[in-house]
Formats: C-alpha cells, sequence, structure tokens
C-alpha cells in the first residue's frame, strides 16, 4: 500500500519524528510504502528555537506542498499532521473529502486552540471552526489524548482512534539506573523546546529556595542559556543522539503546567521519557498527565507552588520512594507507552482507512 505522509515538521520536529517518522520502519517491514513531505524543514525550526525570522520559510513552503498535492492519483491513502496548510482555510481537505480520497489526520496538540481562541478577531473568524472541519471530513482522526479526541467527536468525526505519544523502548531498555542520594548531588530536570521554558521558569524561585537546603542541580534539557541565565537553572544543548542518555542522569523528572486549555491538549511525552528511563516524576494535574501518573503509584502530582515543594521535599529526602515510583513509572510505559505496543494498532487504522471510501 502506497501511502502519502504530509508532516507539519522534518525530522527535528517532535511532533513529526514521534508521531509519525518512528513508525515508518516497522510499517516498511509490514508492507507499507510511506512517501514523506515536510511543510517546513529543520532550518525553519533551528531559527524559530533561536528567535531569527521565520517569513522566509512559508511562501517556498506552501509552493512545494502544492506541488505534491497534485501527485494524490499515486497513493492509497493521505496522511496528514494537523491541517495541510496553516492559516490557510481547510480548502485542500475539502478538496479530498469529495473526492473520496481517504484520509488519516494526527493531533498530538489543541491546534484548534491556535484559531478559536486567537487573540485575531478576523482569525478567529475565518479559522475558527477550520480544524473542526478538517477533522469531520478526515477518514480517521488519530488524537494523541482524551482532550483531543472528544473535540473531534464534537466536530462530527465518525472515526476516532486514541494513539498515545510514545518512546522507541528499544533505545530506553539499557539506561535504567539507581543513584543513591548519599553518593551523588541530585539532579531535577526537565527536557522541552525553547518556547516552553516559561512552564519551568515558574517554578525557579521554589528551585532556589531549595538549592540553599539540598545537594541539587537542576537542569532543563532543550533550553537556551540566555532563558535560563537569571536561574539557578543550567540548559544542557538538546540532540535526538544524546537525550536519553541526558535523562538517564536525572533523579527526578518534572512537568509543570499550567490548567489552560492548551496545556489539556498536551500529550505527555516528557512525561513518558522520563518513567521510560525508570525516574520519579512530579507533574500538573493537567490533561492527559492525569492518566500518565498515578499519584504515589508511579509518580507525583502537585498544583500549586506549596504542593510542588512538599513533592521535591519527598522525593529528595527519600530514596526509596524514588526508586519505588521510578520502578512503577517504567512498567507503567512498557506496558503501554510505547512503539512496540502502539505500532500495530496505528498500521490497523491505516489499513482499514485505505478501503474507506
Amino acid at each position: 500500500m502506497h501511502i502519502l505522509l504530509l508532516s507539519r515538521y522534518s525530522q527535528l520536529g517532535a511532533s513529526t519524528r514521534l508521531r509519525f517518522l518512528q513508525y515508518i520502519p516497522y510499517l516498511t517491514t509490514v508492507g507499507l510504502c510511506v512517501d514523506h513531505q515536510a511543510l517546513l524543514n529543520d532550518k525553519y525550526l533551528y531559527d524559530l528555537y533561536s528567535n531569527n525570522s521565520i517569513k522566509k520559510y512559508i511562501l517556498p513552503a506552501y509552493f512545494y506542498r502544492l506541488i505534491h498535492l497534485l501527485k494524490l492519483s499515486r497513493y492509497k491513502l493521505i496522511w496528514i499532521e494537523k491541517e495541510l496548510f496553516p492559516y490557510f482555510p481547510a480548502i485542500f481537505e475539502r478538496f479530498l473529502h469529495h473526492l473520496k480520497i481517504p484520509y488519516v489526520v494526527d493531533f498530538d496538540d489543541a491546534i484548534f486552540h491556535m484559531y478559536d481562541q486567537n487573540q485575531n478577531h478576523f482569525v478567529r473568524f475565518l479559522f475558527g471552526k477550520k480544524i473542526d472541519f478538517v477533522m469531520k471530513c478526515s477518514t480517521v482522526v488519530v488524537a494523541g489524548n482524551n482532550y483531543l479526541a472528544d473535540q473531534a467527536v464534537r466536530a462530527g468525526s465518525s472515526n476516532v482512534v486514541l494513539i498515545p505519544t510514545v518512546v522507541d523502548f528499544d533505545r530506553y531498555r539499557d539506561v535504567y539506573r539507581n543513584r543513591s542520594i548519599e553518593e551523588t548531588t541530585i539532579k531535577v530536570g526537565w527536557i522541552g523546546i525553547p518556547k516552553t521554558i516559561h512552564y519551568l521558569l515558574e517554578l525557579a524561585p521554589l528551585f532556589k529556595t531549595l538549592q540553599s537546603r539540598f545537594k541539587l542541580e537542576f537542569v532543563a534539557i532543550g533550553a537556551n542559556p540566555t532563558d535560563v541565565s537569571n536561574s539557578v537553572i543550567h540548559a544542557l544543548p538538546w540532540s535526538e543522539a544524546s537525550e536519553v542518555e541526558l535523562l538517564s542522569q536525572l533523579d527526578i523528572g518534572l512537568m509543570p503546567l499550567p490548567n489552560g486549555l492548551w496545556e489539556r491538549g498536551k500529550c505527555g511525552y516528557k512525561l513518558i521519557q522520563y518513567m521510560a528511563c525508570g525516574k520519579a516524576v512530579i507533574a500538573s494535574p493537567v490533561g492527559v498527565n492525569n492518566e500518565i501518573v498515578s499519584h504515589g503509584v508511579n509518580g507525583l502530582l502537585a498544583s500549586g507552588l506549596d504542593q510542588w515543594q512538599n513533592a521535591l521535599e519527598q522525593l529528595i529526602l527519600d530514596v526509596d520512594l524514588r526508586r519505588r515510583l521510578g520502578n512503577a513509572a517504567r512498567t507503567t510505559v512498557e506496558e503501554k507507552y510505547t512503539l512496540q505496543v502502539q505500532a500495530p494498532l496505528l498500521l490497523e487504522v491505516l489499513k482499514s482507512a485505505s478501503e474507506i471510501k
């Protein structure tokens, strides 16, 4: 079966890499042929994360995507990340629907809120219902969590499948480490991209207070050094090759979030990464975090600075608690949040969608 994958990003983009590209080797081994066209390349993301101008990439990106859409007759199924053209009417999704060309659309973020909650009245008016239309006209909506799946159902999608964002467990199989509180400074960490570092910085005053009482190191993998220069947080450069090793050196992994509409649509990937390494985690009880973390069983949930301080102090002082939660966390990931578990489900979704007319 020949599939055209139209992703938002290339390899550097986490959503594309995790929701699509990591599945392609498996799909290839079972007989699927996937051609991939990324809308926005790695240069776009490098400039975006470095706060450089990105306008020069948009028109060429849209032009090359249009060229690929002229080749649709070659494919039995179109596999789309989120939408075909951001901030553009859903003309081409409508075109696929009317020609009865099946397409599967995947969401791992609440991008409908990028439109319906936009501060610009014109954007809200023009695109507020765009993603609902994309969902309704799709053959299948693949959602990364229940918040996104519920939106697809409300939009009128007739076929919604829940597939969480997952890790390739083979990459994490050999990195499980136990560290003793007596032997080393406790390393507390976060992983993400520069534009989301503000979530972690909300805890920076608490980190400073705790560091005056305990032997701690706070790290932010993937942050720009300038973003954390006025805090006790260390920025560490991210790369796909080094991320698992960096995560394996943590004792505690963090995922703070406010309880906003956009945040409820997140898929908790950083939590899953920490847990795959057997690390104790603390997360805000927002959205899918409540499903991934069972408080006191495989991690801790915390709201507000007082609860965050209490949770951090518990894990700092109790190495056995860290170890117990970390072991349970790793089991949770192995049972549900791995490529090895979810790939057969995705295969069935793609094969079934290609047969629906």
